[in-house]
C-alpha cells in the first residue's frame, strides 16, 4: 500500500463548510424586501389610479346616459328620442298655441318668436343628441376620449385625464347656470307683465318653458363640452411630446410619435367634422331668423317680447364659442409642435461638439485659401471621415424632421380647412356682428313696454 493513503481518522473528520455570513445574507435580503415593496407599492399607486380613472368615466357616461346620449341599445334609443321630442318639442309648442284669455298677450308676448327659439333650440340639441349618441355607440366613452387602455398612456396621464374630466364639469355648471339664471329672469319679467286668466296658467306656463329650454340647452351645451374636453385631453399628449424632445435623441422616435398624435387629430376631425358644420350652420340660421323676425315685427318689439331672442343668443354663441376654443387650442400646439423642433433643431447644431467641428473645417479651409506655399503651411488637424459623416447624418437627420413638422402641422380640420385664427376670426365676426344687432333690437326699454 502506498504511504500516502488516507488514514481512517482522516476519512472519517467531515470537511469544513464555508458559511457566508449574516451580515450579507441581511443586507440582500432587506434590499430585496425593499425593492418588492417599491414594486407592490408602484403597482397599487397604478390600479388606484386607474380605479379612480375608471370611476371618473362611469359618473361621466352616467350623466350623458341622463341626457339621452346612450343610445346604445334599441329602449334606449327609443326613451331619449321620446324624452326629447316630448320635452325639447311637444311641450312649449302646445304652451305656445293653446288658447288663452290674456288681455295684454298680443302686446308682450308674440308666438311667432317663441315658435322660431323653440326650433332653434331643438335643432341645435337634435344634432347634438344624433352626432354624440353615434359616437359613443360606435367607440365607445374610452375609446371615444382617447383614454382606452390599449395606447399605453393611462398609467402615465391617469392623474391629468382625471383633472380635465373634473375641470370640464366645473365648466359646465359655469355655463349653464348663468344662462338659465337669465332665462328664469326673463320669465319672471314677463310673468309681471303678461298675465292670464288664471294662476293656474301663469305659473305653469313659464314653469313648462324654462325647463324645457333648460334641458335643449343643457343636451346642447354638454355636447359642446365633450368636444371640448376630447381637445383638451389631446393637449396632455402634446405637453408631453414637447419633453420627448428635451429627453430623446432618436428622430425616428419623434417621427413616430408625431404621426400618432396627427392620426388621432384626424380621428376627432372625421368624427366631429359634421357636428361642427351643422352646430354652425343652425347656430347661424336661427341668428338669421331672428333677424328677421325682429325687421317684421319692429314696431312691437321690446324687452319684455323680444328679451328670449337675446337670451337664446347667447346660449348658442356660447357653445359655438366653447367649440371653437378648444379646435383652436389643439390646432395651436399642434402647429406650435414645428416651433419647438426648429428650436431644439437650432441647439442640436450650434452646441459644443458640432461647434468644435464647424470650427476646425473652417479654420483649415481659411488657411488652404490664403497660403500660397503649401511649406509655409502649419499643420492643422482635419476631422476624419467618419466625424463628418456623423456629424452630417445627424443634421440631416434633424433637419428633414424639421421640415416634416413644418409640412404636416396638423391640427382639428373640416374636409381640409384648418380650425385655427385666421378661421376662427371670420366666424367670430359673423355671430358677433348677428348677436349685437339681436341685442341692441331686443334689449331696449321704450314706452310701449311700461304697463
Amino acid at each position: 500500500m502506498s504511504d500516502h493513503s488516507p488514514t481512517p481518522t482522516q476519512q472519517d473528520q467531515p470537511q469544513p463548510q464555508i458559511k457566508t455570513p449574516l451580515i450579507h445574507l441581511n443586507t440582500n435580503q432587506t434590499q430585496n424586501l425593499n425593492q418588492e415593496q417599491e414594486d407592490q407599492e408602484e403597482q397599487q399607486e397604478e390600479e388606484e389610479g386607474e380605479t379612480h380613472l375608471d370611476k371618473t368615466l362611469q359618473r361621466l357616461k352616467f350623466y350623458l346616459f341622463l341626457l339621452g346620449f346612450d343610445q346604445s341599445s334599441v329602449i334606449r334609443c327609443v326613451i331619449s328620442w321620446v324624452t326629447f321630442l316630448v320635452m325639447g318639442v311637444l311641450i312649449p309648442v302646445v304652451v305656445l298655441l293653446m288658447p288663452t284669455n290674456c288681455l295684454s298677450c298680443g302686446l308682450y308676448q308674440i308666438n311667432g318668436f317663441e315658435l322660431v327659439i323653440v326650433a332653434s333650440h331643438a335643432s341645435l340639441a337634435a344634432v347634438a343628441l344624433l352626432c354624440l349618441s353615434h359616437s359613443l355607440r360606435k367607440y365607445g366613452i374610452r375609446k371615444f376620449l382617447f383614454v382606452d387602455q390599449y395606447s399605453g398612456h393611462v398609467e402615465r396621464f391617469s392623474k391629468e385625464y382625471i383633472q380635465k374630466i373634473s375641470e370640464s364639469r366645473r365648466l359646465l355648471v359655469l355655463w349653464v347656470l348663468p344662462c338659465l339664471i337669465l332665462k328664469i329672469a326673463r320669465e319672471i319679467i314677463n310673468v309681471t307683465y303678461v298675465r292670464h286668466d288664471s294662476l293656474w296658467k301663469s305659473s305653469t306656463v313659464p314653469i313648462a318653458l324654462t325647463l324645457s329650454w333648460a334641458y335643449v340647452n343643457t343636451i346642447y351645451l354638454s355636447s359642446c363640452l365633450v368636444f371640448h374636453l376630447v381637445c383638451i385631453l389631446q393637449i396632455i399628449h402634446f405637453d408631453d411630446y414637447g419633453k420627448l424632445l428635451e429627453t430623446e435623441t432618436d428622430v425616428l422616435v419623434f417621427i413616430e410619435e408625431h404621426a400618432r398624435l396627427r392620426h388621432d387629430l384626424s380621428k376627432i376631425s372625421h368624427r366631429f367634422r359634421i357636428y361642427l358644420i351643422l352646430v354652425f350652420t343652425v347656430v347661424t340660421s336661427s341668428q338669421f331668423a331672428m333677424l328677421f323676425q325682429i325687421t317684421e315685427f319692429s314696431d312691437k318689439v321690446t324687452f319684455i317680447s323680444g328679451g328670449d331672442f337675446a337670451v337664446s343668443s347667447i346660449a348658442q354663441v356660447v357653445g359655438l364659442i366653447l367649440c371653437l376654443n378648444a379646435a383652436a387650442k389643439i390646432s395651436h400646439r399642434a402647429q406650435g409642435v414645428a416651433a419647438v423642433a426648429s428650436r431644439w433643431h437650432a441647439l442640436a447644431s450650434c452646441g459644443p461638439d458640432d461647434t468644435s467641428h464647424m470650427r476646425v473645417s473652417n479654420r483649415g479651409m481659411s488657411t488652404v485659401s490664403s497660403e500660397s506655399d503649401l511649406e509655409a503651411m502649419n499643420y492643422i488637424p482635419v476631422p476624419t471621415n467618419t466625424q463628418l459623416a456623423s456629424y452630417l447624418s445627424s443634421y440631416h437627420r434633424r433637419q428633414a424632421f424639421v421640415m416634416y413638422l413644418q409640412n404636416n402641422p396638423g391640427g382639428i380640420t373640416l374636409y381640409g380647412w384648418t380650425v385655427d385664427r385666421g378661421l376662427i376670426n371670420t366666424i367670430f365676426f359673423i355671430e358677433l356682428s348677428l348677436v349685437l344687432f339681436v341685442l341692441g333690437r331686443t334689449t331696449v326699454f321704450t314706452s310701449e313696454s311700461l304697463p
